[in-house]
């Protein structure tokens, strides 16, 4: 069969394909969405502070009261009611909790220990994180816009409680690229027993070319499904499939100009190098026994645990912008057992990634940020007898962070002496997007794209650099 031949029977079954809505790059890689320019990086607008963000994202908003906000004044009036100034105005998510009788302050059961140098507070749940205090910047009082599960974790994802804005990450390998020449620059990794509220919205490219959405790995087996060869496949008959393809790939993007093309083109090319790539990546026993132990990872388990490494060894590679989701973090209910369980889960491995970027180099040139979508209330919640949990509370709550040159060991805002108002210049959700994209050397009002006869930014258009984080 000669080329033309070859190439007349894939053009019609691309036609076919297209005809019926479904293009041959969205079959071959449903599951990979890898970014354009592979390797290729693009100049900030200004000198970047760090090359590289993991952001570690509590899927279900940790309760602050419980982990690193203590509140001496809270605990004393505990089982008080609130006073009315406190709640006058407000709005929670579940309403009737708090409209049978009135609220109680709940002070937290939790014993707390000042922790390092710097005297951070951490509860009795954070043990090993409290011992990297002296690592770790507190961003107190942080405000939201909605307190519903779904569409804040949109907001702090995206900038919009609505879906369809580009993600965080597909903003950052937008602006800057990738160094990776064998990965994706945004790259997804989820624990705990569900994904998060929002699901694919929340790491999607929106208008951006497809090139930069997140491409979600699995930490156990294949980093993506579907991504080995299969058997009988000779090597070099894939090869010069793939080289056939990438030509009539060009033809069409020569005759169209569609830049979905060009990405179309660099995804096969990407999963042709992970299948290399790939399996490389997950393989746990290139590292020590220590490194594993100080994880609490096991090779070929699907973990919070195994995730943490993984995001390691995927920013010694060069991506660009890797995000943890661990689920579970909804205590309406019971902020004993499990709370105790799920931060048993991330306690350990949290701290050990910190420390492991510390000991190879990595940590000032990388910004970790460990938080949920909002806060917890300092009132309880009672919805079963005998158990007590806290509602959503959207006007302060707090980000961990550690690296990117922030001061270490300090507490930077903070909230009133119940912890539910921010007290002083406080910041807000766009304030923070900025302040990430301000650290990898982007001017988040410059940092734009046309759609639909507007410019669109991450943070749309409110936002403001928090500068005791970067001064």
């Amino acid at each position: 069969m000669t080329y033309d031949d070859r190439y007349l029977r894939l053009k019609t079954r691309r036609q076919l394909f297209r005809d019926c809505g479904v293009g041959v790059g969205k079959v071959a890689l449903a599951s990979l969405l890898a970014n354009r320019g592979m390797g290729s990086t693009r100049e900030p607008h200004f000198q970047p502070r760090i090359d590289r963000v993991i952001y570690l994202f509590m899927a279900g908003a940790p309760s602050q009261f419980e982990l690193f906000d203590y509140k001496p004044e809270l605990q004393k009036w505990d089982g008080k009611t609130a006073p009315d100034s406190l709640l006058k105005g407000k709005r929670f998510a579940f309403m009737d909790t708090f409209a049978k009788e009135p609220p109680k302050l709940l002070g937290s059961r939790r014993q707390f220990t000042q922790y390092g140098q710097s005297g951070l507070w951490f509860s009795e749940l954070f043990p090993h994180i409290g011992s990297v205090a002296d690592e770790l910047t507190l961003l107190s009082g942080i405000s939201t816009e909605n307190f519903n599960h779904g569409p804040a974790k949109l907001f702090t994802n995206t900038g919009s409680v609505r879906p369809g804005r580009p993600s965080i990450g597909s903003w950052v390998t937008y602006g800057i690229g990738s160094e990776s020449n064998d990965l994706p620059g945004f790259v997804v990794l989820q624990s705990g027993p569900r994904g998060p509220r929002g699901g694919a919205a929340l790491w999607s490219s929106g208008f951006l070319p497809t090139s930069y959405q997140g491409v979600p790995f699995r930490s156990a087996g294949d980093p993506i499904l579907n991504l080995s060869t299969p058997s009988g496949v000779d090597p070099h008959e894939q090869r010069a499939t793939l080289d056939l393809i990438e030509d009539i790939n060009k033809l069409e993007l020569a005759e169209t100009g569609d830049p979905e093309i060009q990405t179309r083109i660099s995804q096969y090319e990407m999963a042709y190098r992970m299948q290399t790539s790939g399996p490389e990546l997950i393989d746990f026993g290139q590292e020590s026994k220590a490194t594993l132990e100080m994880y609490g990872a096991e090779p070929g388990k699907a973990s919070y645990a195994n995730n943490c490494l993984l995001a390691r060894r995927l920013v010694e590679r060069g991506v660009r912008f890797v995000q943890l989701y661990h689920s579970d973090w909804d205590h309406h209910q019971d902020l004993s057992e499990p709370l105790t369980s799920v931060c048993k889960e991330v306690d350990q491995p949290t701290a050990a990634l910190i420390r492991d970027l510390k000991q190879r180099g990595l940590l000032d040139r990388t910004l970790v940020i460990w938080g949920g979508e909002f806060g917890r209330t300092p009132m309880g919640e009672v919805r079963e007898k005998g158990k007590i949990g806290r509602n959503h509370h959207i006007d302060a709550y707090t980000l961990m962070m550690a690296g990117g040159g922030l001061p270490p060991g300090h507490v930077v805002g903070g909230t009133d002496e119940f912890g539910f108002s921010p007290v002083g210049d406080h910041a807000n959700v766009h304030d923070v997007q900025a302040t990430l994209l301000h650290l990898l050397g982007l001017n988040h009002e410059k940092l734009t794209y046309r759609f639909m006869g507007r410019d669109f930014r991450l943070t749309d258009v409110a936002g403001r650099v928090i500068k005791p984080l970067v001064s």
